[in-house]
């Protein structure tokens, strides 16, 4: 029998980009499994919202996570504060257009938010871990991290780095326990994704109920993921015992 998180990794639960979206989600879960939980963002309105919403098991602090003093005194602040479990959540999805139409800003933001931001977190946090001998991180990658999709290569090629940086990581971690994993989810209901194909519809000349119908056409399912249920799948890796250097698909077979 599976032991339950708090058993595995008792203490609490870091969430980035904890204010809306999968992180509020994998919050709103954890809480439930009557985890305490900390969410981290840069909008202090989301955040307090969302803490609210989670009640007295849920606190929040603001946090870049793609900045490295801001990243530090988070540490600082949660110094008396046992994080057991870290969960990089916090990204962007980026530009719709080709690769050759990009500006550098663009390409930074993507790789400061998602990469940068992962390694600072790690950085920071780690070290707590491998002194208890005892921790779990979560790297939210992507399906995108792992199979072509045109005219997102600054989020593709984020991606594919969280996935290397997970692998490694979980080798240079296992000597003193502490499990390193990535989930990769497909498509989510979401506006970012309604968003994303309607800029993709822009650029093709299709509607972006086309775009959609084409995109989830790859999935098994043949439909996105609900972030209830990606939440619940982020949950349920921090059950299982010697669990890392895995990456976790959950894209309703995309890539199948």
């Amino acid at each position: 029998m599976s032991k339950a998180p708090s058993d595995l990794y008792p203490g609490a639960v870091l969430i980035t980009g904890g204010g809306s979206g999968l992180g509020l989600e994998i919050a709103r879960t954890l809480v439930q499994d009557s985890r305490p939980v900390i969410i981290t963002g840069r909008d202090v309105k989301k955040l307090e919202q969302a803490a609210q919403s989670l009640g007295p098991l849920c606190t929040y602090s603001i946090c870049d996570a793609s900045d490295e003093k801001s990243v530090q005194q988070l540490g600082q602040d949660l110094a008396g504060t046992p994080i057991s479990v870290l969960i990089n959540n916090a990204g962007v999805g980026g530009p719709v257009k080709p690769l050759i139409e990009l500006s550098t800003a663009e390409w930074d933001e993507v790789f400061d938010i998602n990469v940068k931001g992962t390694f600072l977190m790690c950085r920071e946090f780690a070290p707590q871990m491998v002194k208890r001998k005892n921790g779990f991180i979560l790297n939210v990658a992507s399906v995108t991290g792992k199979r072509p999709l045109e005219n997102r290569t600054p989020y593709a090629s984020s991606k594919m780095a969280v996935l290397g940086l997970t692998t490694t990581l979980a080798f240079e971690l296992s000597k003193d326990q502490v499990m390193v994993n990535s989930l990769s989810p497909g498509p989510i209901v979401s506006e970012r994704m309604t968003r994303n194909f309607r800029n993709e519809a822009e650029l093709s000349g299709r509607t972006a109920t086309e775009v959609e119908q084409e995109f989830v056409s790859r999935a098994a399912l043949k439909r996105m993921v609900t972030l209830e249920e990606t939440a619940q799948a982020a949950a349920a890796l921090l059950s299982i015992p010697g669990l890392t250097g895995s990456d976790f698909d959950f894209s309703g077979g995309m890539i199948a």
